[in-house]
């Protein structure tokens, strides 16, 4: 045990690519399929203007997260931005709500993939591919982040392929259809004008997760401060255009009058319903391999980055301190991977819309934190910092945080009213957490301090002062 506590550093092994591979792979290609029916259902056809809106949306938050992690590029995403901004208590706090989205996200990877193994081979029943791919995931967590790069790299190239394929034959379908709606009306509101286009782009968020990943492996990353905020703005702007083509031509290929009365195959499979539509059983049994593969791959990608929040916060005392320990042999965080994988059973009997949401909620939050925290940080700093305040500055650290903040909201409330009640519940917790640790505030909250040396190579150290030590 005392070697494996004496490692406190994360190996730094990852360039521009690898980050970037990583942030696609955990907001998965054809994540697009994942959440098809729920938002057409939703918008009642005009997913692709919904994931305009998201994508404009999650520009404004990952400037954000990008000017944050220059100023911070260590390990802990939302949460160190958020402590660092407004101390320990709202940082917790930002911490566990984000955890949400992080804890989730793993397990709605496990039920598609457990789902589409069970349309092709009806005896198997869901929940056994899902513990498998569970267990396997757990495995390679565990074993060093250069192998799961390796890995990102088939995981990204089978998904990118299998799209891209989709995508000629959606097409040529269009084409084909006198039937088939215009070009431009999936990006053209219907009677409701935008009102369900934000609650279908609120869900979206989940889909953008990819570049808050990417933050989270900033101790990983061999040039933290210049690669991790190009790898974030790349990440979401490579996803977001692939989403909005992908659903564009979905929705031109395979269009249908009333969503609300959509087979609920359509809402559960999507993938693998429009590629049968589009170019028959071959292509549907493509997706099904495809889209195990990319469940296995944002599955994995999924749980490295949660793991490392936890370790974060463990390793910072502000969870319990076995969940900042290191396995010695390959410096990985080998508890807080365990807790991961305990929380994701919860996949065998969630369903697939609850984790949609509940990923949104928090997402949502954490994002909406971290404009706010660039705003602090930068124009407005703590005693004894110095302001920035140049026009340049204004701009990309006051007025688009701003803007990232109003849109995060925004789309924040558009969600559905049991996401608020349960995401209400799960702050609850966290609070209770926060008092009982702090003896209701008397006592400080953990928190990291960066004073001992530049940021790319300190490990927060924890403050003499802390009494969690």
């Amino acid at each position: 045990m005392s070697d494996t506590a004496q490692q406190t550093h994360l190996k730094r092994e990852l360039g521009l690519g690898g980050l970037i591979l990583f942030g696609l792979a955990y907001m998965a290609v054809a994540t697009v399929f994942t959440t098809y029916g729920i938002v057409n259902q939703i918008t009642d056809g005009h997913l692709p203007l919904s994931y305009v809106v998201a994508l404009l949306t999650m520009l404004f938050t990952a400037n954000s997260y990008a000017a944050m992690v220059r100023k911070f590029p260590v390990a802990g995403s939302a949460y160190t931005y958020v402590q660092q901004g407004f101390g320990g208590g709202v940082g917790f706090l930002t911490g566990w709500v984000l955890l949400l989205d992080y804890l989730f996200i793993p397990m709605i990877n496990f039920m598609i993939l457990g789902l589409y193994v069970s349309t092709q081979f009806p005896s198997i029943p869901a929940w056994i591919p899902s513990l498998l791919t569970l267990i396997a995931v757990f495995i390679f967590n565990i074993t060093g982040i250069k192998l799961v790069s390796k890995l990102n790299i088939a995981v990204i190239s089978i998904s990118v392929a299998a799209v891209i394929l989709f995508a000629v034959f959606a097409i040529k379908t269009a084409i084909g259809d006198p039937d088939a709606p215009s070009m431009i009306d999936p990006f053209i509101p219907g009677r409701e004008g935008f009102s369900p286009i934000f609650t279908g782009a609120g869900v979206l968020a989940l889909s953008f997760l990819g570049f808050d990943a990417v933050s989270t492996l900033s101790e990983e990353a061999k040039h933290p401060r210049r690669d991790i905020p190009r790898a974030i703005m790349l990440t979401t702007l490579i996803g977001g255009a692939i989403f909005i083509f992908v659903s564009w031509v979905g929705a031109i290929s395979y269009h249908l009058d009333d969503w609300s009365a959509a087979p609920r195959a359509l809402l559960d499979a999507a993938g693998i319903v429009l590629a049968n539509h589009v170019a028959g059983d071959w292509l549907g049994i493509i997706f099904v391999f495809m889209s195990v593969t990319g469940c296995f791959g944002s599955g994995l990608a999924g749980q490295v980055s949660v793991a490392r929040i936890l370790y974060s916060m463990g390793r910072d005392g502000t969870l319990p301190k076995p969940l900042g320990i290191l396995w010695s042999r390959f410096g990985t965080p080998v508890v807080a991977a365990a807790a991961v994988s305990v929380f994701a059973l919860a996949s065998l009997f969630l369903s697939l819309e609850q984790a949609a949401f509940m990923i949104s909620f928090g997402a949502l939050a954490a994002f909406a934190m971290v404009n706010l925290s660039v705003i602090r940080v930068y124009i407005f700093p703590k005693r004894g910092e110095a302001a920035q305040r140049s026009a340049k500055d204004l701009i990309l650290r006051g007025l688009f945080p701003l803007i990232g903040l109003a849109l995060s909201l925004w789309l924040w409330t558009s969600l559905e009213p049991m996401t608020w009640v349960v995401g209400g519940i799960w702050f609850l917790i966290g609070l209770g957490i926060l008092l009982a640790k702090t003896r209701f505030f008397r006592r400080p909250v953990p928190r990291m301090d960066f004073s001992e040396g530049p940021a790319t190579e300190v490990i927060d150290q924890m403050t003499e002062s802390t009494p969690f030590k």
